[in-house]
């Protein structure tokens, strides 16, 4: 049996197309891990929020593999990404050999990202709360309020330098678990009222003060991390500013390139 010289050409130029298929799907600029498990408070700007960070991978040219319930966490399969991004985590999500990998993949050289309820996880593990670099502790009922550009020195933010009205919960931190954190939003609290209690859980607040940091990034045991308090609106997720804001913050994490 012989084959057609046209046979062949279409053969050949088949396999063309599957070698830039191939190529493409290789050189992506990076890889993602997006983890949204809770265990406690689930946000319903979650979904929004998967959206938008499959959308900025298509925009972007980068891949994200999601997962929201069970994920086996291990060194095997984390070796696969350079950045793991935490969208609205809440509680104790990880057993320890899984936090023991998540801390061999920082130590390697890789990135964290942190967005909003992030800061509300795995309050009982110390190298974690040292690699968000701040914890949560309350909040008020949701405002609009100012928020500062306190830094030029890290992409994304072009939306935030005219000090712009924000919806959105505002986070109260406890004092930094580490050193070395660099600022670069804040909120006017003289724009909002800060104050918050809450009866059944013994907290209560009036406010961080002059100076109340709600995003920043530092290096840390040999990774990077990123940390954004925004984010806890579904509309959030639509908003140029911020999907600039999180995205610079992803690129980073994953490239270590500002």
């Amino acid at each position: 049996m012989t084959i057609s010289k046209t046979c062949c050409i279409v053969i050949i130029i088949s396999l063309k197309l599957l070698a830039i298929q191939n190529s493409s799907a290789q050189d992506k600029q990076f890889k993602a891990l997006l983890i949204t498990k809770t265990a406690g408070w689930h946000h319903e700007s979650i979904n929004e929020g998967v959206a938008a960070i499959k959308a900025l991978a298509v925009r972007n040219f980068f891949d994200v593999q999601w997962h929201q319930d069970a994920v086996d966490i291990t060194d095997n399969y984390l070796k696969n990404f350079q950045v793991i991004i935490f969208l609205n985590t809440t509680g104790d999500i990880f057993k320890e050999e899984e936090q023991k990998s998540v801390e061999r993949f920082i130590q390697s050289g890789k990135g964290y990202v942190g967005i909003h309820s992030a800061s509300d996880t795995e309050y009982e593990w110390p190298w974690y709360t040292k690699l968000v670099g701040r914890m949560f502790h309350i909040h008020p009922v949701i405002q609009t309020a100012k928020i500062n550009l306190t830094s030029t020195k890290f992409p994304g933010l072009q939306g935030f330098t005219d000090r712009p009205l924000w919806t959105d919960e505002w986070y109260e931190f406890l004092p930094e678990t580490t050193t070395g954190l660099n600022y670069i939003l804040s909120v006017d609290e003289s724009t909002y009222k800060p104050k918050a209690e809450w009866a059944d859980k013994n907290k209560k607040s009036i406010g961080m003060g002059n100076f109340h940091p709600i995003a920043w990034y530092h290096d840390y045991d040999g990774g990077r991390s990123f940390y954004t308090a925004l984010g806890h609106l579904p509309t959030v997720y639509s908003e140029p500013a911020f999907l600039n804001h999180i995205y610079a913050g992803i690129y980073w994490a994953a490239t270590g390139k500002k």
